[in-house]
């Protein structure tokens, strides 16, 4: 415990699933936690429950595709907490479909939470990562960031994207003891599946069943929980990994190695 005592860490898209288990787990490791969502009233949730515990913590209701927000989130942390040394770019979105099915605003609306959202938030936190004489940037990537995704154009495309800037930013910035690198989940299970539906294809079984037959694919034959993720991020921010950077780190229970 205390891997993380006197750190300010930014986490966007932090209300539910990976996002949300991280917060939990940095403030839980001493981290002073800012995070931010689209859902105001589960970022609000998750800050109570923070601060019950004894946390610091401060959500940000934030939507990463607006640049003005996005800078309001970084300027608010740094003035509550004076110092800012870890950013997680977890935001992120899901668009299926191929070269042809994807539409011009699907491609676009990925791009820009995806892609263009990560770049956003980096830029504006490399100059306080430097004020504090280094620090941690982990960008939230995707097996499928080193595989192709068969359906999944848009989003393969994008995390392949984020693959390639943390490996660039690593580069640019290693020097300045600000390393960067990238957590590539595969399928975790999160909550909002069972809102969606996401097992109904299933047929008539227990949803224990369902889930158990939607992994079977995997080699462990299981999804991820988020709070496996978690500590892989962890492990990136903290200084237990203080010789890593340009590093993608695949939890994926084994599905790239197959």
């Amino acid at each position: 415990m205390g891997k993380l005592t006197g750190k300010t860490a930014i986490i966007t898209g932090a209300t539910s699933g990976i996002g949300q288990a991280t917060a939990l787990l940095f403030a839980a490791e001493g981290a002073s936690v800012v995070f931010s969502g689209r859902r105001a009233n589960l970022g609000q949730d998750l800050q109570a429950r923070l601060t019950a515990s004894g946390a610091q913590a401060l959500f940000v209701e934030t939507d990463h595709s607006d640049a003005g927000q996005c800078a309001r989130l970084v300027e608010t942390a740094a003035q509550v907490y004076g110092h800012i040394d870890i950013l997680f770019n977890n935001a992120g979105i899901v668009t299926r479909g191929t070269a042809e099915t994807t539409s011009e605003d699907d491609w676009a609306r990925t791009m820009a939470l995806n892609v263009t959202a990560v770049w956003r938030m980096s830029r504006l936190v490399i100059p306080e990562l430097r004020k504090a004489g280094g620090g941690v940037i982990v960008n939230n990537a995707s097996d499928w960031a080193v595989v192709g995704g068969k359906g999944a154009l848009p989003y393969a495309t994008s995390k392949g994207a984020v693959a390639q800037m943390t490996k660039s930013m690593a580069l640019d910035h290693a020097a300045e003891n600000i390393r960067v690198n990238a957590v590539c989940p595969g399928d975790t299970f999160v909550d909002r599946w069972l809102e969606t539906g996401y097992f109904e294809h299933s047929g008539p079984v227990s949803l224990a069943e369902a889930i158990q037959e939607s992994s079977a694919y995997l080699p462990m034959k299981r999804f991820a929980h988020p709070d496996e993720i978690a500590r892989a991020v962890l492990f990136l921010a903290c200084p237990d990994s203080s010789f890593v950077t340009g590093h993608l780190l695949l939890v994926d229970g084994g599905n790239t190695a197959q």
